[in-house]
């Protein structure tokens, strides 16, 4: 037990000393008067696709200097943030009125490349000492307007930055489009645009401490949170229908089996033996390709534990909103260092079941999850990398990611693997398995194997498919989720009701008299 609680503590330290903290060149973010405060341009993409995204210079954005990119943490490449130098100099409390950045001779194809970004609402999002900021690149005229060939369309090419600070701390900072200085796009001519840039900058009260708070007040907002509540209401309310079906069946039908076999052994032996009882003898033989099952068991328990880490770092607030790339990073080195749990539960389940061939076992073992993700990585990023978009895995990072698996995650499976293996455990059935199994009677239609699994998944899903919709809204929408208190507690309430379930159906299939529920009881818990 001592192992194990020193084994936990020191995949949450160096989780913790992993992620990455986003600096800026000052990295206590205070600055003098005229000092360049880092602004970086991230990307550009259609504000209805969030997860389609392009650097920022792919367009033809122009600059007076040489273009920088930042050096990224692993998280952040992962997250598809791909940082360079902007075009505009913030120098901390220096005030500029409509000054030029850079000018460019757009040809044809560009202003129809900018043309076709304006007809999807792209927008762009730049880093200000951190501070995320986000600007549309221009606006299509429609008034007055029906047929969609006479629509105009302009590029914006005066940005206003307004900027709060505390002392000597930036604070907020927020961009808009000046609506007087405009660019026609409409017909496929070449134009001349000065890109220019105000700045201004206010002084206010707030700390530095809490100048990340209105990125997150939107998911605290009280109708949000009512929404969240009635979600834990419903699950609570399905968790108490199950508790009270469990409860009549354990109380009525088991406990008077239980009586009767515990008193009248004799009795009992002339009677004729239905449903589970009939299949007593057969309900601990061992599972059919029982490494892969064992290798399921022990990858589950590795994401299992991996999904209990990332809510422990949710909770003491390191994944803040905008700290780019910690939650991805959180997930690669997490799952690398909790390998050994899966090598082990898998090699010394394994073992209980009479296996003998451990190493394909621990090699199962290792591809099951890893396998099936790296065929969907090959496929996403190949088509990241036709269209270009920042989604698509530089070279390197690939190579990082190979390493880690290679020197981390393979080396630890191993060694979980060797001490499930010389674990000794004995599979304990409480009762004698007959030699030879006992037939299947046919069974309804209802108690196949794909009826089972929809019911498996429906009373789960309808515990968390509040929660499921704002956390999908975050992934691929750009609402924010920072209600990690909640989504906790919904998932408690979610093991709770997917146990329930599983005992319910488990007991119902051996009621009918079939004993072959090992992969019925593996696959309701993964629903």
């Amino acid at each position: 037990m001592e192992r194990i609680r020193a084994c936990l503590v020191t995949v949450l330290v160096l989780t913790l000393c992993g992620l990455p903290h986003v600096r800026s060149s000052a990295s206590d973010h205070r600055f003098k008067a005229g000092e360049e405060v880092p602004l970086y341009a991230n990307k550009v993409g259609p504000f209805h696709n969030p997860s389609e995204t392009y650097r920022y210079f792919d367009f033809p954005f122009c600059s007076s200097a040489p273009v920088k990119e930042k050096k990224e943490a692993l998280g952040e490449v992962l997250n598809g943030d791909r940082l360079v130098s902007a075009p505009y100099k913030l120098d901390f409390l220096t005030e500029k009125e409509a000054e030029i950045a850079c000018k460019k001779k757009l040809t044809k194809e560009e202003v129809a490349k900018f043309r076709a970004a304006v007809s999807k609402d792209y927008y762009f999002q730049m880093y200000y000492d951190d501070l995320p900021i986000w600007g549309f690149l221009g606006k299509v005229d429609k008034e007055g307007k029906a047929d969609p060939s006479e629509y105009k369309y302009y590029l914006f090419k005066h940005l206003v930055f307004e900027i709060l600070h505390n002392k000597d701390r930036v604070i907020e900072i927020t961009v808009r489009s000046d609506p007087n200085a405009l660019v026609d796009l409409t017909e496929d001519e070449e134009v001349n645009v000065d890109f220019m840039y105000t700045v201004k900058w206010k002084e206010t009260d707030t700390p530095f401490e809490k100048r990340m708070d209105k990125y997150s007040q939107s998911s605290s907002l009280p109708h949000h949170l009512e929404i969240h509540w009635f979600s834990i209401i419903n699950s609570c309310v399905t968790v108490l229908l199950l508790t009270g079906f469990l409860a009549t069946i354990l109380m009525r039908v088991l406990k008077n089996d239980f009586v009767k076999y515990a008193h009248d052994e004799e009795s009992a032996d002339d009677q004729e033996e239905t449903g589970w009882k009939y299949i007593h003898g057969d309900v601990f033989r061992y599972p059919k390709h029982k490494s892969l099952f064992a290798a399921a068991l022990g990858s589950g328990t590795q994401l299992f534990t991996l999904t209990i880490f990332i809510f422990i770092l949710a909770l003491v607030g390191v994944f803040y909103p905008y700290n780019r790339g910690a939650l991805f990073t959180a997930l690669v080195v997490i799952y690398a260092l909790t390998s050994g749990i899966a090598g082990y539960t898998a090699a010394s389940f394994y073992g209980q079941l009479e296996g003998t061939n451990w190493v394909r076992n621990l090699l199962l073992t290792g591809s099951l999850f890893c396998g099936p993700l790296f065929v969907t990585f090959c496929f996403l990023n190949t088509v990241a990398i036709a269209y270009k978009a920042t989604a698509a895995l530089p070279f390197g990072t690939i190579v990082v990611i190979f390493l880690i698996w290679a020197l981390v995650t393979s080396p630890l499976l191993v060694l979980g693997g060797i001490a499930g293996k010389n674990s000794k455990a004995e599979f304990q059935a409480p009762c004698r398995t007959t030699k030879y199994p006992r037939e299947i009677p046919p069974l309804p239609w209802y108690r196949k194997t794909l009826p089972q699994m929809a019911m498996a998944g429906f009373l789960p899903f309808s515990a968390i498919y509040i929660e499921l919709y704002y956390i999908f809204a975050s992934v691929w929408g750009h609402r924010i989720y920072t209600i990690y208190s909640i989504l906790f507690i919904v998932f408690i309430i979610l093991l709770i009701v997917t146990a329930f379930i599983t005992v319910a159906l488990t007991y119902f299939q051996l009621a009918a008299e079939d004993h072959e529920w090992w992969w019925s009881y593996n696959v309701h818990n993964f629903l």
